[in-house]
Parts: structure tokens; C-alpha cells; sequence
């Protein structure tokens, strides 16, 4: 039987499973800590990134959520992403990169970086619909 492909664009994107990573911030371990050990971790970044912005650490923010949208892009990249095409939010391993987005949005929005925040909004709704909804960047 011949393999389906999606006609209408790219496939969805996944990021890998980090086990360990994962468990270590269910568990309750300090992002920080998790973002030590597994610095390629995205999760641990929005963590981070989330943690600040709600302390009104704007400028910590920015620079922990940058951390883990790239370290995310990376990761993307040697998944087969192309630079467009959707990253699910369903998908648990791509909601560090997802959530790391926002907040950089946000972060910038804060600080008056509007096409940083248009960019970033954009892009969050153009990965997954859901994730704009999730995070509250629409």
C-alpha cells in the first residue's frame, strides 16, 4: 500500500522525548536546576521564562524564553522542519518550544519590541492554533 502524503503543506513537526528532563520538572525539581542539566531542554526554559514574567522580571524573561525558543528551533530543524509548517501543541515535547514563544512574545510586547511581538504572536498561531489559545498570545 502506498504511503498517504499531505497534499495541502507540510507535515506537523515533533520534537523528541526528554524522559528524564520531563520527569525531573514533574517531579517538582526547580527549572533551573532541570536547565542546568539538560540545557537543551525547552520545557525548563518556559519554565523559567514564565516564572519571571510573572515576578515582573520582563528583561529575565526575554532572555530565558529566547533560550528555550532557540534551543526549540534547533531541535526543529533536525526533526526535518523547514522553517514554516505546524508544530502541534498536543504534542507535550513541543510545548516548551511553544511556551517558550510566548512568553518571548509577551516579554517584548513589555518592553516595547512590537515586531518582535507581532512576529512571535504570529508564528505561535501559525505553529498550532492551540497554542496561541493555550498560552494566551492571540
Amino acid at each position: 500500500m502506498a504511503h498517504m502524503t499531505n497534499l495541502l503543506g507540510p507535515q506537523p513537526t515533533h520534537l523528541p522525548e526528554h524522559t528524564a528532563a520531563q520527569a525531573a520538572l514533574d517531579a517538582g525539581t526547580d527549572p533551573a536546576a532541570v536547565a542546568a542539566e539538560h540545557p537543551d531542554y525547552s520545557e525548563a526554559w518556559a519554565a523559567l521564562a514564565e516564572k519571571a514574567l510573572d515576578a515582573g522580571e520582563t528583561v529575565a524573561a526575554y532572555a530565558y524564553a529566547r533560550t528555550g525558543y532557540h534551543r526549540g528551533l534547533d531541535q526543529l530543524r533536525r526533526a526535518g522542519w523547514k522553517g514554516h509548517g505546524p508544530v502541534p501543541w498536543s504534542h507535550r515535547p513541543n510545548q516548551g518550544f511553544l511556551r517558550s514563544l510566548a512568553v518571548l512574545g509577551k516579554a517584548a510586547g513589555k518592553i516595547g519590541e512590537t515586531e518582535e511581538y507581532d512576529r512571535c504572536r504570529t508564528f505561535l498561531s501559525d505553529s498550532d492554533p492551540a497554542a496561541a489559545e493555550a498560552t494566551g498570545l492571540k
